[in-house]
C-alpha cells in the first residue's frame, strides 16, 4: 500500500521512518518545507509540495499533528485529492468530536478515517514500539493494520469514530497523576538525603513502579528536562480530557490539579520542556520550606 506521512515532529519523524523501513512510505509533506526536504534527501521518498499532491500520489496517509483545527484542515486538503477507497490515519491527539468529523467530511468521497492515536514517547516512535489506540470502521482497520504495526508494538481497534482517542485521553489522564507523584516522590527522597540514582534502579522494580518513573526521573536527578512529551502538548490534552468529562458534566480532579501546574510550569517559561519538569515545581516546596525563616 502506498503510504504518505504529514506531520514530521519529533514523534512523526521516527513513524514515517519505521514505514519506510517496511518499504511502505511513498511521499511526506510537513508544514516546515526545510524538514519534508531534508527526510526526502535522507530516505529517498518524494518530499509533496502540498498535501493534495502527496493524496493523489497515495493509497493512504497517515497525519501526525498538533491540534484539533490541524487535523481538520489537513483532512480538508486532503479530500479532493483522494481516490475512492483510500484510507486517511490521524496518529494525532484529538478529541473524539474531532475524529467524528474528520470522518464525516471524507466519508462522501469514499475514504474511510481512522483515529489512531499513539503512546509510548519519542522512544516509542523510535523503536516502532508504541502502543496505538483506534477507532473507526473495523474493515478499514484491518486494512490499516500493517502500516499501524509498522510503527507499533500494541494496536488495538476500540470501536467507531472517536473510540481511539477516547482511549488516548484515559491514557492521558493515567499519565498526568503518575508524573505528578513520581515528581512529589522524587523531589521528597531528594530532601531525605537519599542517593537517587540508587532508589531509581530498585523502585524501578518495585510496585510502584512506572514507565515514567523508569525512564522520566532521571530528568529530575539531573535537572535535565529534553522534550519527550511537552509540557504544553500534555496541557492541551488535558483540555480535551477535561472538556470530555464536561460532557458528562463531571469535573477530573486529577486533571484540574495538573492543568493548574503546567499552567504556572508553561507561565515560568517551562511549557516546551518534558512534563517531568513538573519536579521543578515539587522541588521548589522543599527549597522554600528549607529557607531562613520560613
Amino acid at each position: 500500500m502506498r503510504t504518505g506521512f504529514i506531520g514530521l515532529g519529533a514523534m512523526g519523524w521516527h513513524m514515517a521512518r519505521n514505514l519506510h523501513a517496511a518499504g511502505l512510505l511513498t511521499a511526506v509533506w510537513n508544514r516546515t518545507t526545510a524538514t519534508a526536504g531534508a527526510f526526502a534527501k535522507d530516505t529517498g521518498v518524494t518530499a509533496a509540495a502540498t498535501p493534495a499532491a502527496l493524496a493523489a500520489a497515495v493509497d493512504a496517509v497517515v497525519i501526525c499533528v498538533s491540534a484539533d483545527e490541524d487535523v481538520l484542515a489537513v483532512a480538508a486538503q486532503l479530500a479532493p485529492a483522494l481516490r475512492d477507497g483510500a484510507l486517511v490515519i490521524d496518529c494525532s491527539t484529538v478529541g473524539a468530536g474531532t475524529a467524528r468529523e474528520a470522518a464525516a467530511l471524507l466519508a462522501p468521497r469514499g475514504v474511510a478515517f481512522l483515529d489512531c492515536p499513539v503512546s509510548g514517547g519519542v522512544e516509542g516512535a523510535r523503536a516502532g514500539t508504541l502502543a496505538v489506540m483506534c477507532g473507526g470502521d473495523a474493515a478499514a482497520f484491518a486494512r490499516a493494520e500493517p502500516l499501524l504495526r509498522a510503527m507499533g508494538r500494541t494496536v488495538t481497534h476500540f470501536g467507531p469514530s472517536g473510540a481511539g482517542q477516547a482511549a488516548k485521553a484515559t491514557n492521558q489522564i493515567m499519565c498526568a497523576g503518575i508524573i505528578r507523584a513520581v515528581a512529589e516522590a522524587m523531589a521528597f527522597a531528594r530532601a531525605q538525603g537519599l542517593p537517587l540514582e540508587a532508589l531509581v534502579d530498585t523502585l524501578g522494580k518495585g510496585a510502584g513502579s512506572s514507565w515514567y518513573f523508569v525512564n522520566r526521573a532521571p530528568n529530575m536527578i539531573r535537572g535535565s528536562f529534553p522534550a519527550g512529551f511537552r509540557v504544553r502538548l500534555h496541557a492541551k490534552d488535558l483540555g480535551i480530557c477535561r472538556a470530555m468529562a464536561a460532557e458528562h458534566g463531571v469535573t477530573l480532579p486529577v486533571v484540574e490539579s495538573m492543568l493548574a501546574e503546567y499552567a504556572q510550569l508553561i507561565a515560568e517559561g517551562y511549557g516546551d520542556e518534558d512534563i517531568s519538569a513538573d519536579y521543578r515545581l515539587k522541588a521548589a516546596l522543599f527549597d522554600e520550606a528549607a529557607r531562613p525563616g520560613a
